[in-house]
């Protein structure tokens, strides 16, 4: 949803609601702006639905909650998904003011006030959203920049020959300088000490500066190639059908985009692409679509049993099919040993931070502590945004395995959010609680917990 839209039909009307979930109340507001996008007068499309202008007028300005066939027929009419008129747009803007907020360190914020603010200020929020992501990003490059000055071997040396050069250069004009008649034989040695040194000056200052500007310099110091492997995957959607098709090549496709532009960022996406190949070609598009057809509920285990793969080739094959080929939207996870991410695919329903570290309460960390054991959860994180999950988690060891080496694991987590489905059963089993990251999650008594919560509703000790 446009993030400039939604404030045009936010109303006051969310006073009313009390403590009502501030994000259901502005259903209305929603609906409001999509039919005014939509060109759409009142009385029309209250008359699509069946029910009176008035009524209408009512939702729209939150005073009727709003809910079941009309919702669905409402959305419907506007041709959106129910869904975005329930949640909005704002469940990643949401997670990304948190962090910006936790990032502030500031007490003042109204962490309680926050969803009302995402939804009747989307644009001021985007704006926050946005300005905070450009000051990680700067700072993670001056983090960059500082590793490089403390650890590149070869700019310290290079820096150091340029200091000493010139302070040899410095110490022999300084006796030529200060010292009274010289003999002819000694002024001629300095001169020549003098004129080697500054030729050496020269040449190790070109040096530095030919090892600074190599290569795309303005891309190599942004220092956070994964967001733009990330970037670049989410511009395809997370799915390469040209791909699988062979109409193009991955090369290519890393060479076009105007996402990559690092050269560490293109090598990791390469790699990225190389694996999703390597799934595809062992779970073709054609028989993946059939499995899933003739599966009344999703078995990643079952499906790995019946295509004869491992369950991680599964689990990430599954979690990079489009939302049409999987019939639901899915989300995936991708650790090493030391819970590093290495791949993340965002899903709505389940809060990924984008900086800092993840929840240890994560499946995806406790399947490192059980090689090759499938682990399922239902899950749900503490976020007014979120909702219950079924996550599908399982780690393995990457590359051979002997006696002379330690396996390297890697770890996957599949992200199932549950849909609302009219007529459906209540689930039985209740959803383990964990959060996206400890400075954003309220909740209590966590074993876990790694710092306090910025969140007011937070305890107050960890």
């Amino acid at each position: 949803m446009p993030a400039q839209g939604l404030a045009k039909g936010a109303t006051a009307a969310g006073s009313k609601s009390g403590a009502q979930d501030v994000g259901q109340s502005l259903t209305g507001s929603r609906i409001r702006e999509r039919r005014l996008m939509a060109g759409l007068r009142q009385a029309d499309l209250a008359q699509q639905v069946g029910i009176s202008a008035s009524y209408l007028n009512l939702i729209e300005h939150n005073r009727r909650r709003i809910g079941g066939k009309l919702l669905v027929n409402l959305a419907q009419a506007l041709g959106v998904e129910p869904s975005l008129l329930t949640e909005g747009a704002e469940a990643t803007l949401l997670a990304a003011l948190r962090e910006a907020a936790a990032d502030a360190n500031s007490s003042s914020a109204e962490i309680d006030k926050l969803e009302e603010f995402a939804g009747r200020f989307p644009g001021w929020a985007e704006v926050v959203s946005a300005a905070h992501r450009r000051i990680a990003t700067l700072e993670q490059t001056v983090r960059t920049l500082s590793d490089r000055l403390t650890h590149d071997a070869h700019l310290a040396a290079s820096l150091h020959e340029v200091l000493s050069t010139a302070a040899s250069i410095r110490s022999t004009a300084s006796i030529l300088a200060e010292t009274g008649e010289l003999e002819a034989e000694w002024r001629d040695r300095f001169h020549q000490n003098l004129n080697e040194d500054s030729l050496r000056l020269a040449e190790s200052s070109r040096a530095l500066v030919s090892f600074l500007d190599e290569g795309d310099t303005s891309a190599e110091r942004r220092g956070v190639p994964q967001e733009e492997v990330e970037a670049f995957f989410a511009e395809h959607d997370f799915h390469f059908a040209e791909l699988e098709a062979g109409r193009a090549h991955a090369e290519e496709l890393i060479g076009e985009s105007p996402q990559l532009e690092s050269d560490a960022a293109r090598k990791m996406a390469l790699r990225a692409l190389d694996q999703y190949l390597e799934d595809a070609r062992l779970l073709p598009m054609t028989a993946m679509d059939v499995a899933l057809a003739g599966q009344a509920e999703l078995n990643p285990a079952a499906l790995a049993q019946e295509f004869n793969v491992a369950l991680p080739v599964m689990l990430r094959r599954l979690g990079v099919l489009s939302e049409e080929v999987l019939g639901r939207p899915s989300g995936l996870v991708i650790c090493d040993a030391s819970g590093s991410i290495l791949f993340r695919k965002p899903v709505r329903g389940f809060n990924l931070p984008r900086f800092g570290a993840s929840c240890p309460l994560w499946p995806l960390f406790t399947a490192l502590t059980r090689p090759h054991r499938p682990i399922r959860r239902r899950v749900m994180q503490q976020s007014g945004s979120a909702r219950p999950c079924n996550t599908f988690a399982v780690s393995w060891a990457e590359g051979p395995v002997d006696f002379q080496t330690d396996p390297m694991l890697q770890a996957v987590m599949l992200i199932l959010p549950e849909q609302d489905q009219e007529g459906s059963a209540p689930a039985t089993e209740v959803p383990q609680s964990l959060g996206s990251s400890c400075r954003i999650c309220a909740r209590p008594a966590c074993p876990a917990r790694r710092e306090p919560s910025i969140l007011r509703d937070a305890p107050e000790t960890f």
